[in-house]
């Protein structure tokens, strides 16, 4: 099994989540991300007054999936996330050695 993590633009979050709808993903967990690249922040004008943003904010999805729809489920997320701008954010995938689903205890692939 494989845990996929991407820290992917705000505004791309519906569509990650349609095309991974579409794909047929069961499940993924959502959360707030802010963090800086490569592109170090941008400027910004508040009330007349210019200040750099270090931090910018994202969002965290992660997927748990079988290895062999990991590879498959990436290219859904960097094709729907993609916009061909610095930012557009990062994908990974780690290898999970055991899941447990709490409410029943279901192990393995039969817990995603």
């Amino acid at each position: 099994m494989k845990l996929i993590t991407a820290i992917i633009r705000t505004e791309q979050l519906a569509a990650v989540e349609a095309g991974l709808e579409g794909f047929g993903v069961k499940g993924l967990t959502v959360s707030e991300a802010s963090g800086y690249g490569r592109q170090r922040g941008r400027r910004q004008t508040y009330r007349g007054a210019s200040h750099t943003v270090n931090r910018i904010p994202k969002v965290r999805v992660e997927i748990l999936a079988e290895d062999l729809e990991a590879i498959r489920i990436i290219e859904v997320i960097l094709d729907c996330a993609h916009t061909g701008e610095p930012g557009d954010g990062k994908v990974w995938f780690t290898t999970v050695d055991q899941v447990i689903r709490v409410s029943d205890r279901a192990e393995g692939e039969a817990a995603i």
